[in-house]
């Protein structure tokens, strides 16, 4: 016998006498934003005004933890009140009786409308680190097995590698892709990566953006040589490539399945100004059906069926399988579709055509100083969202330190050769750019 969502938590009769006497709600209704200064798309000036900023600064660090638009803050606050007003019924109703339409089918929905993914094959975390985690902990590694990455992605990535590849009893490996920030070029990030895969190279793990440098890899040509090298190997030693997506999903184009990617893992509360601690996977479905889950989901039923019966889990392994179970900030979690509405709205070409814009606007400032030195990429292809430079005989936390006395907030970046770093988002203008490149040229 199968068992109903609403049996994972309580089977008894309370939550089924309060379900009859609730009317029931559709997708549509449940995701339903008051209206209040409404977004003109088509106006730059308007979308800043979506977002809450201190208008004293300006704000070239939001990549790092984004301010949420009107839009999502008020399904929040409306999620909130709901689950304040009668938590029971909304979590009952809302994840496990199946007459009612599920939250979490709203936000797998939206995001695969987002980037063309098939819905079922979301999986939903709370961050990027934690779906890396769950990524290569679930990955059939066993010893023997070598997982390649470069010397560039950020910590979260390479420690989800070493953890992983030490409890399997695999090696992992990082090469250079570049020699010095003045040569990077696509043609030799590619052709490092396939010469540094190896006979025993189970996965290649690489960054869309890397927040180090914010040099933008070329995914799709990467994903192709190892296409390559898969023709030439048996199904039991393909090569899988996963990608951290976090700083360009919101930034490039969305459609993440034309990548070449078998693997995406990416946090929604940076670039695409989604509700804090929301993230998701996406894979394969013949990857899926090779991992191992990490704990227990409550979005998968076949699972709860299994242990309520006594019973091996039945095949095919789907990707909520791997959406960590348990109480969590729901009113953050299924708000996501707002977000995801926000930047249907203005259009994600619109937005990706902003961003290079002011982006390019800042690297090609920048390098106009004699007493700065830009790491990022010139190349359209090679950059996207962040630029990383050095004012000569500062320090970067000097330089950023100095900025921030002057209401410009930007970073430095958290690797072994710190560097300084702003990011322009469809938040700043082109004088807030301005204003920014006159408070680093005064610095020298």
């Amino acid at each position: 016998m199968s068992l109903s969502r609403r049996r994972l938590l309580v089977g008894g009769t309370f939550a089924a006498a309060a379900g009859a006497f609730a009317p029931a709600v559709t997708l549509a209704e449940r995701f339903r934003v008051p209206a209040t200064l409404p977004l003109d798309p088509g106006d730059w000036r308007s979308v800043r005004e979506q977002f809450d900023l201190a208008p004293e600064y300006v704000h070239l660090g939001l990549f790092y933890l984004t301010s949420h638009p009107r839009s999502v803050r008020a399904a929040i606050e409306r999620l909130r009140q709901r689950l304040d007003r009668n938590p029971f019924l909304t979590v009952e109703q809302g994840m496990f009786e199946d007459k009612y339409p599920k939250f979490y089918d709203g936000v797998t929905q939206a995001l695969g409308r987002y980037t063309g993914a098939d819905p079922q094959d979301l999986a939903l975390t709370s961050n990027t680190t934690a779906g890396l985690s769950v990524v290569y902990h679930g990955l059939p590694l066993k010893p023997g097995d070598e997982v390649l990455t470069t010397d560039q992605d950020h910590y979260v990535q390479h420690e989800a590698i070493r953890l992983a590849t030490e409890r399997a009893g695999a090696s992992w490996r990082k090469i250079p892709i570049f020699s010095s920030h003045a040569s990077i070029s696509a043609d030799d990030i590619v052709d490092r990566i396939r010469k540094g895969i190896g006979p025993r190279t189970r996965v290649v793990g690489i960054t869309w953006v890397h927040s180090s440098s914010g040099l933008r890899m070329p995914v799709r040509r990467i994903a192709d040589a190892i296409a390559e090298l898969n023709a030439g190997r048996g199904p039991e030693n393909r090569i899988l490539l996963v990608v951290d997506g976090v700083h360009g999903i919101g930034v490039e184009d969305p459609r993440i399945t034309e990548l070449g990617a078998d693997v995406f893992a990416a946090g929604l509360h940076k670039w695409i100004f989604g509700p804090r601690g929301t993230g998701f996977i996406w894979a394969k479905p013949e990857v899926w059906a090779t991992m191992r889950p990490l704990m227990a989901s409550f979005t998968y039923m076949e699972e709860f069926n299994a242990w309520a019966e006594e019973r091996p889990t039945r095949p095919p392994k789907r990707a909520a399988l791997f959406s960590p179970g348990g109480f969590q900030a729901f009113e953050h979690h299924w708000a996501v579709p707002a977000a995801i509405e926000f930047h249907e709205k203005i259009g994600p070409a619109r937005i990706t055509e902003r961003i290079h814009a002011l982006n390019a606007q800042m690297r090609e400032g920048l390098s106009k100083m004699a007493q700065v030195v830009v790491y990022t990429p010139a190349s359209s292809e090679l950059s996207a969202g962040l630029v990383c430079f050095d004012v000569k005989g500062l320090k970067a936390a000097d330089t950023v330190g100095r900025l921030l006395s002057k209401k410009i907030l930007a970073s430095t970046t958290p690797y072994r050769v710190p560097l300084s770093r702003v990011a322009c988002g469809i938040m700043n203008t082109p004088a807030e750019v301005e204003s920014a490149l006159k408070a680093i040229r005064s610095l020298g």
